[in-house]
């Protein structure tokens, strides 16, 4: 798929394999997307990435703000690509010395890497489902990306 005239959505975009991600596809000639927590660290992506680089506040657990974050990207070019690599490992214990992991850690890392996950493919896909399909009749992917701690679990990382 050709990039070039594209924009692309990177969630976790500001930090990590996100900023990496998001490096690798302007450098393609996509038009990127950050969309991360607010603070310092995205605004300074983006600006690193140069012309046709953004950074837009949005938490993937929250439709409203990851929404305007793909509205953005669509406002940019067509939406083409977008990469859930948003995620949490906060290092807890099932039950360490103060007591049981706290129920509400372990929602919390489940909701930004599951759910948040699946509202980025749910937004990008419909965003996506409106494109004209292109030389291979595709209108965009979406990737959603894990670690091999799914496989190979670590210690004090029930949730992830």
């Amino acid at each position: 798929m050709a990039l070039t005239g594209a924009s692309a959505l990177v969630t976790g975009g500001a930090s990590g394999l996100g900023a990496a991600t998001a490096a690798r596809l302007h450098a393609a000639g996509a038009r990127v997307v950050i969309a991360d927590l607010p603070g310092d660290l995205g605004p300074g992506v983006a600006a690193g990435l140069g012309e046709g680089a953004f950074f837009v506040a949005a938490d993937v657990r929250d439709e409203g703000p990851l929404r305007a974050a793909v509205e953005a990207a669509v406002a940019a070019a067509p939406l083409r690509v977008a990469v859930a690599a948003a995620g949490i490992a906060p290092g807890m214990r099932v039950l360490g010395r103060a007591g049981p992991h706290p129920l509400a850690d372990f929602q919390r890392v489940v909701d930004v890497n599951l759910v948040g996950a699946f509202n980025t493919l749910r937004l990008a896909a419909e965003a996506m489902a409106v494109n004209e399909p292109d030389a291979d009749g595709i209108r965009g992917v979406v990737v959603l990306t894990a670690s091999v701690a799914a496989y190979e679990g670590q210690i004090g990382q029930a949730a992830y």
